[in-house]
């Protein structure tokens, strides 16, 4: 189960397809994953894990609660 802390671009990408989205897709400056008509921007790949802050703002614009993420 993730918390809802600094996570690796990866594993968020695995636990974003695990809540249903598609992708990534190349799109513009940043790759995007898709589930319906809610398309998230997936930040570019570097050094260290994406930030606490980063993931809720993620988590926001996904429309996933706090709850959701953490049970996976």
């Amino acid at each position: 189960m993730p918390r809802t802390g600094p996570v690796s671009r990866s594993d968020l990408i695995r636990y974003l397809r695990e809540l249903g989205f598609d992708g990534p897709y190349s799109g513009g400056n940043h790759q995007f994953m898709v589930r319906g008509d809610v398309a998230v921007r997936v930040p570019n790949p570097h050094r260290g894990d994406i930030s606490t802050e980063l993931l809720v703002r993620i988590l926001r614009q996904a429309g996933i609660p706090r709850v959701a993420w953490e049970r996976l």
